[in-house]
């Protein structure tokens, strides 16, 4: 197991998988882990679609259809139930920032166990909701594919130095 700092640096968006298949076991010892991420009044208002059989990934690739999305032997649909989710007093529902924290903890434990995953948001919700006849409350927000990477070679990341994003105050 890696450290955590070294765990982020090796996490990176990978853009193109191996033919491995991923055990069963593998990805629900990922979603074990995951499962701890925190959420506003521990709300949790998420469901997590494991996408693997070929025809439902044909359903998931008509809302995101890149040639390197479809080398992914998986893909994990996260999605906000948003009447779950807690509201701030303006109105804010945080479903998304829930999401988009519990997505965050499955990339960081995808790539503690070897695997390697993407941020994808830019995809046809509408799409995947209908192909999936999913509930109006429960709103695709972020897909993930997973898999093991084709390349042993990570990315240079691009980072901002930190006086570009922080203030002491």
């Amino acid at each position: 197991m890696a450290d955590f700092k070294d765990l982020v640096q090796i996490r990176y968006s990978c853009r193109n998988y191996g033919s491995i298949a991923i055990d069963d076991a593998l990805i629900e010892q990922l979603l074990e882990t995951a499962h701890f991420a925190p959420s506003a009044t521990n709300a949790q208002p998420w469901r997590v679609f494991v996408v693997k059989s070929t025809d439902e990934l044909k359903k998931v690739r008509q809302a995101y259809n890149r040639e390197w999305f479809a080398t992914a032997p998986v893909v994990l649909m996260l999605c906000a139930e948003t009447g779950k989710a807690w509201t701030r007093a303006d109105g804010k529902n945080h479903a998304d920032i829930d999401l988009a924290i519990l997505a965050d903890h499955i990339t960081l434990a995808a790539a503690d166990l070897g695997l390697a995953t993407c941020w994808v948001c830019n995809f046809d919700a509408a799409m995947l909701s209908q192909n999936f006849n999913l509930s109006p409350d429960c709103k695709p927000v972020v897909l993930l594919p997973l898999g093991v990477p084709a390349t042993d070679d990570i990315p240079p990341k691009k980072r901002k130095d930190l006086s570009e994003f922080v203030e002491w105050l």
